[in-house]
């Protein structure tokens, strides 16, 4: 079988099972969650505390759009890593870059380049503390975020409870539209360009969230809401139903998309989003709404994941952004 015909997601998990193949004995500090397991590698390093720890690789020709400029690259590069931080609900301590640069590349770009990440890591309360260059055929970015969570609240997908109602921080939408814009060559508004440019972490209401202690699960909707759906389910071993009326999309997208077909595809189906779905015992709602702010868009369910649009119910598909296999 060649790597063509499996999705992401598959090829991750072989890869994760043959590290996973015997446990081990000799190291300091044993990982409370290994590969393959969650948004973060999740160590415990004492005194009540967790390391946890995130890697990302972005190449130029499939992972930054077309038109964004070399300070933007830089932005993505760091947020796409704090956001995996975020979803653990820790507090990022730094990040490690490593560069592969085509020998012909301008000075003035890398110059930009790493002000766009210093940007983004200072913005969220980190910095980039180590990284390395390399020469390679194409700007090719690996990021490494470390983050603390303590103990009582840190957040894994694992952990929904049938009843939970299902939550999402921000609006959906936004970097669907903008990548159906730059491929369809139509108008993209400058407010979809900058969310799929210029992705936030939501680490602050991550953090905010967790520190709750009312949140059953969480992770982030980098590859869209569907696939995350079904990670938490797969992970928890639930079900979702869904409100299509309750995703949160901003009225330029539905401005762009001109029917609730292409709102449906943008806003459920495409990635680039970055921000939070969480699960939260009923009772605790309001609670949570004290800290930060988010939108109620379902509940858990025993399973089958669902959704429930114009007074009918369809199956919500294992799909969305994957670096291998079908693609949105």
């Amino acid at each position: 079988m060649k790597l063509k015909d499996m999705n992401e997601r598959d090829i991750i998990s072989t890869i994760t099972r043959i590290f996973r193949a015997e446990s081990i004995d000799n190291v300091l500090f044993s990982p409370m969650v290994g590969p393959g397991e969650d948004d973060c590698a999740v160590i415990e390093i004492g005194e009540g505390r967790y390391l946890v720890s995130s890697t990302d690789m972005l190449h130029e020709s499939t992972d930054f759009p077309k038109g964004m400029t070399p300070w933007q690259m830089g932005w993505m590069s760091v947020a796409v890593n704090l956001s995996d931080i975020a979803a653990m609900g820790a507090k990022p301590i730094g990040i490690m870059m490593a560069m592969g640069l085509p020998p012909n590349t301008e000075l003035d770009f890398i110059k930009e380049l790493a002000g766009g990440m210093d940007a983004c890591a200072r913005q969220h309360g980190t910095s980039i503390i180590g990284g390395d260059v390399d020469r390679h055929d194409e700007l090719t970015i690996v990021g490494s975020a470390l983050g603390l969570a303590d103990a009582g609240y840190l957040v894994r997908r694992k952990g929904a409870q049938v009843g939970d109602v299902v939550c999402v921080t921000g609006e959906l939408g936004a970097a669907g539209a903008a990548l159906d814009a730059l491929l369809n060559r139509a108008e993209a508004y400058p407010y979809v360009m900058k969310k799929l440019y210029m992705p936030v972490p939501r680490i602050r209401e991550g953090m905010a969230l967790a520190r709750t202690g009312c949140l059953t699960s969480m992770m982030d909707i980098s590859d869209g809401l569907a696939l995350s759906l079904h990670d938490i389910g797969t992970a928890s071993g639930v079900g979702f139903c869904i409100n299509a009326a309750s995703i949160p999309v901003h009225r330029t997208v539905r401005e762009m998309a001109g029917s609730e077909a292409r709102v449906m595809e943008w806003s459920v189906y495409s990635g680039g989003d970055f921000e939070l779905l969480f699960t939260i015992r009923a009772e605790c709602v309001e609670k949570a709404r004290k800290v930060a702010k988010f939108t109620v868009i379902g509940e858990v369910t025993a399973e089958g994941i669902t959704i429930l649009q114009d007074d009918s119910t369809a199956l919500v598909d294992a799909r969305g952004y994957q670096q291998f296999g079908d693609k949105v």
